[in-house]
């Protein structure tokens, strides 16, 4: 190294992969080693797997290029590779690794940069013991000090063990300096002890390096072969040999060159399943080199591995769980960051993230951390971060049916045998009911251990499964209730409603004798017929029928509330109250003619309003059944493997391995541990497209697996599965969006205790007018008798005044005003494709702001379609009829929705619906598929018209054997593991349709390269339209999609879409709306699968499409029967018109209010306008006539 002076250099920062903290300074320590150091630039490149779009790229670049002595970084998606220029003095290449490591990818060293190899004086290793370390501040304070000098290459601080783990170059840096630096940090409380230690030293010359692969996937010997012949190839590579039965290949290598994980890597690129053997000695000896501090962590490691050291005796340790609320995580890689960067630290003992629920649960010593402190490294990490909440691990809770017991005997047996195990908190057993409620701390003691523990007291045990949701669900009990309240009202309502018109009638012709109810129809003195007919049918509705009415108005008022029922309830009491009163009067006064009564008020009130409370519970059960649908999805019961049977999936533990046959559902959610399989996620993402599952997967509870079986290691189970949380979701949204209250409901708040004070006013009016002027009562007062007390009179005129003023206000015209333009509105709707769920979302459709499209399925057709074939005419030996009935025919037996698409596609073109023969067929998932194809040139034969012939003239023609092709379809990967080349110029035709969101297939017909089909999920005629015209609108537009970024914008630049959320996870777009309504937005969402019903929920007004799951289309506010996005504009006119008709139907019931009080009050006696009660009643039903009238004018 060239010299140069000593004051032109600065202790560096040093970027630590094993320790959270960012070195800020040195304590003001200054160093004078007496070294002399000029310091080059180095490049390493890093093979990055699982990156998946650009986001990735810039993530990558930007944490990376953040550290200390980093340079450069140039990242390559297509590559997936990064070029890292960097500082060797200041950080390693195999820090860089780790740092994208823990991004959640996989990060892989492809070879050290020359000066960096390590020389016979390079680095040295030394444990050293230091006293007086008590928090993490002490080892912050060790860290930053060290990491500061020149010559230290990394450093491992141990709070508990008491140790500094120091690696650095002995040339540069001597252990006394290290131990006098460190016992001057203030305030010089540290001792330092040097152990003996030994230096590591690497031989210059490095001889060639031998490793064993497990290989799993080989078929054939043509697999060894392409195996062979593609790593050979490879710089470094000695000599390879694959054993096809012991699946396994032994590679000799230069070490300099080329590393083991990168010739699994390789291998597994190709195809296959690939992992180091456990045993390989050069493994250790690469750890040993690479860093002390950490050990190498391939993709395959064992699950019993682990990343965090326990000290002994922690298991005695008390443990404590608490939950942290985490934002701005996005995919699986933000998952993986969280996690591994949290069980670096001493204290935690687990982690599990949910990602649905962006929650993180940590199990932690409190020893050692609190949750704040937790709190502090996720935030370090680059997300928000706040406590949810803090408890012991005592969360167990099991509900048991218990048979069997006899006596409280069996009892306390239960109860105290259940509590002298480890781990049951509280159990409680109820002899009466049979049932048993137990908590446990979940990690010491499982619900099915518990099953067997009272099992083997002799007594029979089952689950008590929570059907409480359900039944609140579906709204049965208050269906049933108001239907029946209906019809027993409405059998008597009808006669009631008959005797109305007979008694207007009657009062026509009878004026002379005082109405419709003479003396000669009296039955008794002072009861009439009539009277009687109303009483009897007016008694059983006021205390069967209105119970309901009654029960409603008493909770109300007990909260301090006067809404319609307190209105209803008091119209109908005081009417059927003062009914009865002056009938009892009359008959006891012996009256010759029988009073005027209120008895016909209550049934035609109960009718009307019973009937709109039956239909909207059953509209409100109807958009309840979402939740139902999105339970069904979950499977029930679940194949423990430990145990070789099935159990309910409320009974599937945490840590147990699972068993999921091909066709099943996965019961919770997990990582795959064994196996090979396509999952169905569509129910999450939205995409039809299924993705593979291998060992290190993550699986949803509710998806299907498609092929082959797994053994999946359950990680969150019950309430805290990805389907339990869009449950949750799409709950609290029907539950804490309260529904608009009708303006009926808002009007009868002030409109109620404004009748009330009216009625009363009347009362006191005309009792001071009647004893006043006694002439004013007897010349409107009807049927006077004389034989009554003046004061008697004078108190029935007052209340009859009074009781008007209640039967003409009462809220029919009001209440009717809102559903009868409801049930018009929808029915038109209806008419033209448009279901729209109540009169909620007709309100809310007008005031829409902004509208958020889904991509798949409602934008775009939601299928996969061929969208072009590219036949490489210098390579292809059939023509392009023939390749497509071989495509055709080999896609047939395959069940991937790419492989059904182009089966469609090929008999659509050949125009037939039969197609060769298929047989030895293979498919790989991920790959794509093989097999051999015969029997199509009968697709191609000429058919020539029969013909009559004689039978001498028979000519037998003999054909030759139809030929029989050997098909690989599939991407790259697939023909390059089958040893075929992809060229340059094919690679750019499958770029350009990737980089539109299409996806390239391959095809090979005998060992050719012969043509490529790109495949994509089209858009629909009207979406451009139905854009544009929502925009012209004023309307925002924008789409939201859990594909990928360059998908995503694809299809937005295609139906003039500008404004995109890609990437983005059912509760994500939750977060979308609820951000958008932040500003002041009414948000309609429309979509169309179950990952879109949060959304739906949450949103004001939630669209979906006819054609998509029942789950949205229950979940939505308005469904479009045709599948037109051009309904959505005729949805949001129809609302317009249809509350412009509410608001009409309002101004007419106001107006008739207005002027019908003050003339029931009696306010225009004087000029000889008087409303008798039954006036009144009639008047009421008027009211409600003209309103439907109003509301039927919607259909013109």
């Amino acid at each position: 190294l060239d010299p140069i002076p000593q004051e032109s250099w600065t202790p560096e920062k040093h970027a630590f992969d094993n320790l959270a903290y960012e070195p800020e300074g040195h304590n003001g320590l200054k160093h004078n080693l007496g070294h002399k150091l000029v310091v080059k630039e180095s490049e390493v490149k890093i093979r990055v797997q699982g990156m998946t779009c650009q986001s990735c790229v810039r993530s990558i670049e930007e944490r990376i290029g953040s550290l200390e002595g980093v340079v450069g970084v140039q990242v390559s998606l297509s590559d997936k590779e990064a070029s890292l220029r960097f500082n060797p003095a200041t950080v390693t290449p195999e820090v860089l690794r780790k740092h994208i490591e823990d991004m959640g990818y996989e990060a892989l060293l492809l070879a050290l940069p020359s000066q960096l190899q390590p020389s016979v004086t390079d680095w040295s290793d030394v444990t050293l013991g230091v006293e007086g370390m008590h928090c993490g501040s002490c080892v912050k304070n060790i860290t930053e000090t060290l990491s500061g000098v020149v010559g230290v290459n990394s450093v491992l601080v141990s709070l508990e063990k008491g140790t500094v783990d120091l690696r650095f170059d002995r040339s540069l840096l001597t252990l006394e300096t290290v131990k006098g630096l460190l016992e001057e940090i203030p305030p010089g409380n540290f001792r330092v002890s040097i152990p003996g230690w030994n230096s590591r030293l690497n031989s210059a010359s490095i001889p060639p390096q031998t490793v064993t692969i497990r290989i799993e996937g080989m078929t054939c010997s043509s697999c060894v072969q392409a195996i062979q012949g593609m790593v050979s190839q490879r710089a470094g590579v000695y000599a390879i040999k694959v054993y096809l039965q012991e699946k396994k290949g032994i590679v000799t290598f230069d070490s300099s060159v080329t590393f083991p994980e990168e010739l699994r890597s390789a291998i597994e690129d190709m195809g296959f399943e690939a992992w180091l053997d456990q045993g390989c000695e050069y493994i250790s000896e690469y750890i040993s080199y690479t860093t002390v501090a950490s050990p190498l962590h391939t993709s395959k490691s064992s699950p019993s591995e682990t990343t965090d050291e326990i000290p002994s005796g922690s298991e005695d340790r008390e443990t404590r769980k608490c939950f942290v609320q985490v934002t701005g995580m996005t995919c699986a890689s933000c998952v993986t960051n969280i996690e591994k960067n949290l069980l670096k630290h001493k204290g935690i003992k687990s982690v599990l993230v949910a990602l649905m629920a962006g929650k993180a649960e940590v199990k932690y010593d409190p020893g050692l951390l609190d949750p704040p402190q937790i709190v502090q490294l996720i935030s370090r990490l680059g997300f928000g971060a706040s406590v949810m909440e803090e408890s012991t691990v005592q969360d167990g809770v099991l509900d048991l049916s218990v048979t069997g017991m006899t006596c409280a005997s069996c009892v306390h047996n239960i109860e105290s045998k259940l509590l002298r195990t480890k781990g049951i908190l509280e159990a409680s057993v109820a002899l009466a009911t049979n049932k048993a409620h137990v908590k446990f701390n979940s990690d010491l003691v499982g619900s099915r251990d518990i099953v067997r523990i009272i099992e083997g007291l002799g007594f029979g045990v089952s689950l008590i499964k929570n059907e409480g949701l359900n039944n609140t669900l579906d709204h049965q009990e208050e269906i049933r209730q108001w239907k029946h309240s209906f019809l027993f009202s409405l059998v008597f309502g009808i006669p009631v409603m008959g005797l109305m018109i007979y008694m207007m009638v009657m009062d026509s012709q009878h004026k002379e004798h005082g109405g419709s109810m003479p003396v000669d129809q009296n039955i008794l003195p002072g009861l009439s017929i009539i009277n009687l007919a109303f009483f009897l049918l007016c008694t059983p509705v006021q205390f069967l029928g209105g119970r309901y009415f009654y029960i409603q108005a008493y909770r109300s008022l007990r909260h301090g509330v006067a809404n319609m029922d307190v209105l209803i309830v008091l119209a109908t009491t005081i009417a059927y109250v003062y009914s009865f009163i002056v009938l009892i009067v009359a008959m006891i006064e012996g009256a010759k003619q029988s009073p005027l009564t209120f008895f016909d008020t209550p049934p035609m009130l109960f009718v009307f309003i019973a009937l709109g409370r039956w239909l909207e519970h059953v509209a409100k059960s109807k958009t309840s059944e979402a939740l139902a649908k999105l339970m069904s999805l979950q499977a029930t019961d679940a194949t423990i493997v430990s145990l070789e049977e099935q159990v309910s999936v409320e009974l599937v533990q945490r840590g147990d391995v699972v068993k999921v046959a091909p066709g099943g559902k996965f019961p919770v959610d997990g990582k795959v541990i064994e196996g090979t399989s396509m999952a169905d996620e569509s129910l999450i993402t939205g995409e039809p497209m299924p993705v593979i599952k291998k060992p290190g997967s993550c699986v949803i509870a509710g998806s299907i697996n498609a092929h082959g079986s797994l053994l999946v290691e359950a990680t969150h189970v019950g309430a805290e599965t990805t389907l339990s949380q869009i449950v949750k979701l799409v709950e609290e949204a029907q539950t804490s969006k309260a529904p608009i209250q009708q303006l009926a409901d808002k009007l009868s708040g002030y409109f109620v205790p404004f009748i009330m004070v009216i009625s009363m006013l009347t009362v006191v009016a005309w009792l001071i007018i009647g004893f006043l002027d006694f002439d004013v009562v007897v010349k409107y007062f009807p049927g006077f008798n004389q034989n009554i007390p003046r004061t008697e009179v004078i108190i029935r005129f007052a209340f009859q005044a009074s009781i008007t003023v209640l039967s003409i206000a009462c809220p029919c015209s009001l209440g009717l005003a809102t559903p009868t333009a409801v049930m018009v509105g929808t029915g038109v709707g209806a008419q033209n494709g448009i279901l729209i769920k109540g009169g909620e979302p007709l309100e809310m459709a007008h005031k829409v702001g902004a509208v958020m499209f889904d991509k798949t399925g409602t934008i775009t057709n939601g299928v996969p379609q061929v969208t072009r074939v590219l036949v490489l005419w210098d390579r292809a030996r059939l023509p392009l009829r023939k390749v497509l009935a071989v495509v055709g025919t080999a896609e047939a037996s395959s069940e991937h929705p790419l492989g059904m698409a182009v089966t469609k596609y090929c008999k659509e073109e050949l125009g037939t619906e039969t197609l060769g023969y298929c047989h030895d067929f293979q498919a790989v998932p991920g790959c794509g598929i093989s097999c051999k194809v015969s029997s199509i040139e009968d697709l191609f034969s000429v058919q020539i018209n029969a013909a009559l012939i004689d039978s001498t003239d028979i000519c037998i023609w003999v054909f030759p054997e139809s030929p029989s092709y050997s098909v690989l379809i599939g991407n790259r990967q697939w023909m390059m593991r089958n040893g075929l080349e992809v060229t340059a110029d094919v690679d750019d035709a499958m770029s350009s349709h990737e980089t539109k969101g299409q996806t390239a297939i391959l095809v090979a017909i005998d060992g050719v390269l012969c043509a490529m089909l790109a495949v994509a999920d089209t858009v629909k005629e009207e979406s451009a339209l139905a854009i544009h015209t929502l925009s012209s609108m004023g309307i925002e537009v924008f789409m939201i999609t859990g594909d990928n970024r360059r998908t995503a914008r694809a299809i937005a630049t295609q139906v003039g879409i500008k404004k995109v959320f890609a990437e983005v996870l059912p509760s994500h777009k939750v977060a979308k709306v609820q951000k958008l309504q932040e500003q002041g937005l009414k948000v309609a969402m429309v979509g169309d699968g179950v990952n879109d019903s949060p959304a739906l929920a949450h949103a004001d007004l939630g669209i979906a499409i006819g054609t998509g799951t029942d789950v949205a289309i229950e979940a939505a506010d308005i469904v479009l029967i045709r599948n037109d996005l051009m309904d959505v504009v005729a949805s949001i006119e129809l609302s317009k018109k249809t509350v412009q008709r509410i608001r009409i139907n309002f101004v007419f019931a106001l107006i008739y209010n207005l002027l019908g009080i003050p003339i029931a009050a009696g306010v225009f006696m004087p000029v000889g306008l008087v409303l008798q009660p039954w006036m009144g009643s009639a008047a009421m039903a008027a009211s409600s006539v003209s309103v439907v009238l109003s509301s039927l004018l919607l259909r013109l």
